[in-house]
């Protein structure tokens, strides 16, 4: 919700009594029902700006499209890294940074683990590394494939990732997926057939 939203007092907000102030009809005058109608001078604004939340949901299969191109960007580009696993034995920020450097990431990097890894010695070695961010891999953003000039990932949590991808795609896209695979383990091998020529009758 944003700090400066203007508010406006409806009838609800208005002070003053409910009670009608005469009768409906006999009077001549027009009929009323409140003191705090809006139609009448210190009245209540109908319709007017209240506050409110500006929040927006981004929709969650657009959100895995974007992650699934993010990392084929990222595979192309050769800057997708698998390892098996972040075997860390002592928290120590050189050695970690030993560790990458043998892995070529000279420049930022987002290292993604499989939540509840319950590797503290992992986030007490990179934590203090400048343009390093480990992130569990139920909560890998776009943001972050894009932000990071490399994306680290383990085992488990790529194959875990690759199913939650899977899942999200389309129905059609998913047939058509299907349907490829099927062809291309059902297709025969070519067979390359030798054309004779024909000998000429004299």
């Amino acid at each position: 919700m944003g700090g400066d939203q203007a508010i406006s007092r409806c009838p609800a907000l208005v002070s003053g009594a409910g009670k009608k102030l005469w009768k409906q009809k006999g009077t001549g005058r027009a009929r009323v029902g409140s003191i705090r109608s809006p139609l009448w001078r210190h009245g209540g604004t109908v319709h007017g700006p209240q506050p409110r939340s500006y929040e927006y949901a981004f929709p969650r299969k657009k959100l895995l499209g974007a992650l699934r191109s993010a990392l084929a960007s990222k595979f192309a580009d050769g800057k997708l890294v698998v390892v098996n696993a972040f075997n860390v034995k002592e928290p120590k920020s050189k050695q970690f940074r030993e560790a990458l450097d043998s892995l070529k990431v000279d420049s930022t990097a987002v290292l993604v683990e499989v939540p509840n890894h319950g590797n503290r010695n992992l986030e007490l070695s990179s934590r203090n590394l400048h343009g390093v961010e480990l992130v569990n891999g139920n909560e890998v953003h776009p943001y972050h494939l894009l932000r990071y000039d490399r994306a680290i990932f383990s085992q488990p949590a790529i194959e875990k990732l690759q199913l939650s991808l899977k899942g999200s795609l389309p129905k059609h896209k998913k047939k058509a997926a299907e349907e490829k695979a099927e062809k291309k383990a059902t297709r025969a091998p070519r067979r390359r057939v030798k054309h004779e020529k024909a000998a000429e009758v004299a």
